[in-house]
Parts: C-alpha cells; sequence; structure tokens
C-alpha cells in the first residue's frame, strides 16, 4: 500500500513537471496593421526583434485580390516563379482577398526578410517591402 502510494505521488509530481509551461508575454505577439493600397503595402517597411512574433493583420482596401509572403530572396524567388493562385493560411503566407481583412503569424530569427504579393505582375511593380530584424 505503502509503495502504490509513493509510486501514485511520484506519477503526480512528473506529469506536473511535464506540464509546466513557461510564462508567455501576457500581452500576446505585438501585431502589425498592413494595409494593402493601389498595389503598394503601407508600411513598406517593418521592425522586428530576433526571436519575436509578430501578428500581422493585412487589410486589402484594393478592388483585386492580393498575397503577403514573408521570407528571404529564395523564398520570394520562389513564389514568384510559382503556380500557387492561392495559400492556404500559414505562417507568413496568405492570401487576401478584395477587401477582405486576413492575419497570420511569423516568429523571425536573426535575418532581415522581405514580403511581397506575387499575384502576377504585382511584385515586378513594386508590391514589396522590407522587415528590418535586430
Amino acid at each position: 500500500m505503502l509503495a502504490s502510494r509513493a509510486i501514485a505521488i511520484l506519477v503526480v509530481a512528473a506529469l506536473g513537471a511535464a506540464c509546466t509551461t513557461v510564462a508567455a508575454d501576457p500581452a500576446g505577439p505585438r501585431t502589425v496593421e498592413i494595409r494593402m493600397r493601389h498595389s503598394g503595402f503601407e508600411p513598406s517597411t517593418i521592425q522586428a526583434e530576433a526571436g519575436e512574433t509578430l501578428r500581422f493583420v493585412i487589410v486589402n482596401a484594393d478592388p483585386i485580390d492580393h498575397e503577403f509572403i514573408v521570407g528571404d530572396d529564395a523564398v520570394q524567388d520562389l513564389h514568384e516563379r510559382g503556380t500557387e493562385s492561392f495559400h492556404p493560411p500559414r505562417p507568413g503566407e496568405v492570401t487576401v482577398l478584395a477587401g477582405q481583412i486576413v492575419r497570420t503569424t511569423y516568429a523571425f530569427g536573426g535575418e532581415d526578410l522581405l514580403f511581397g504579393c506575387h499575384v502576377p505582375g504585382h511584385y515586378a511593380y513594386g508590391m514589396s517591402g522590407v522587415i528590418l530584424v535586430g
């Protein structure tokens, strides 16, 4: 009986330790609103800290569809040549239909990144921006 009680206490203690979580920022990720207007991004430059997660609220004020893709040059090149016409929601990649508001989050490492729209012709037109990390 004493042994089974000791085992139960150890199991409960182990479960409690396994369930312990690191305290998160009570405010959650910082929110940055991006407005798509006249096939451009406002703002076109964003500041983030290494290790920070940003919550992007993307407002498409244009009467046409756009997308919001976060990544380095290689990611932007891949999407510029890609054939994915609709992006299911995933971190840093969303389709934003005309008049729609969407949200996405992205966790930043230590390098500056770009964001852009790769609807045909939009990136070449200048629909891009930079995220300065540091």
